[in-house]
């Protein structure tokens, strides 16, 4: 029988064990899709705050000026992590190429189907009496619209958050290795950052477009933005993601040092060549 030519080359000890907490290829796979499915997670469901910067930080409101959109700086608490997402995305593709990062990415985007899923169930419930009213001395009236507010967001929403989450891992896959391959092994930095910012600008686009450009107009659930509205929330959020792109640059260089120790450098740069010539 013909050996699979997609098959790392490993000595016989180093294939996969029946315990894969010994084999650390394995280990380190599931270590890195566990954080990245965990981020991706979150990221989903606390993205439904809007926050204040300037307020978070005690800062004089900027007071912007873009595309005739005025106001201060607001964000949805997901961008906190969508950024770590991103530079996951780099170091598992570093190691494991696209066929192990395609394979997260439909993970996570049915593991997230799933969880709106089951949160829609929950919503569905009937309250207890005790439960719904318990929390009235702390400024919550009625436990379970508070609950289906933050938990239920809108069909849109949902769409556009996946929709987006899908389409910038694709294009984050596509962008890292047409970089490597004109930029060599070397430049880690130059490979991730420049992935990073094309797949960020098709995530905040995307994502607004549906949600509230083309959603609201098909479905007329609500009045669609402007523009010029659009174009200035997008700005700014996608200024705030390439400057994170770019001050988490040097937890690259961290991650890769830890993986290639944990590894082994031997395995490590086998991993990186094959995970480059998979399709």
């Amino acid at each position: 029988m013909e050996q699979d030519t997609n098959e790392i080359e490993m000595p016989q000890q180093e294939i996969a064990h029946a315990d894969v907490a010994k084999h650390r290829p394995t280990l380190l796979f599931i270590i890195l899709g566990g954080f990245f499915v965990a981020n991706t997670l979150v990221a989903e469901f606390i993205g439904v705050k809007i926050f204040a910067l300037e307020d978070t930080f005690g800062w004089e409101p900027f007071n912007f000026n873009l595309f005739g959109q005025e106001g201060a700086l607001q964000f949805s608490a997901g961008v906190l992590l969508w950024p770590i997402v991103f530079i996951m995305t780099d170091i598992i593709n570093e190691y494991y190429g696209k066929r192990g990062i395609r394979l997260l990415t439909f993970l996570t985007a049915g593991l997230i189907t799933y969880a709106f899923i089951m949160i829609f169930a929950a919503i569905w419930l009937a309250p207890a009496d005790w439960w719904q009213t318990q929390y009235q001395s702390a400024g919550v009236p009625d436990m379970q619209k508070a609950f289906g507010a933050v938990f239920g967001q809108g069909l849109l929403i949902i769409i556009a958050s996946l929709s987006a989450f899908l389409l910038a891992q694709l294009t984050d896959v596509i962008s890292f290795h047409r970089i490597k391959a004109v930029t060599g092994e070397d430049k880690i930095w130059l490979r991730a950052t420049g992935s990073t910012v094309v797949s960020q600008l098709v995530d905040t686009f995307v994502v607004l477009l549906i949600a509230f450009k083309w959603g609201p107009t098909l479905t007329g659930q609500f009045e669609p933005w402007s523009w010029g509205q659009l174009l200035a929330v997008a700005t700014v959020q996608y200024t705030y993601k390439f400057l994170m792109a770019v001050v988490l640059t040097p937890v690259l260089y961290v991650a890769h040092d830890w993986i290639d120790r944990f590894l082994g450098q031997e395995l490590a740069q086998r991993m990186k060549a094959a995970a480059t010539s998979w399709n």
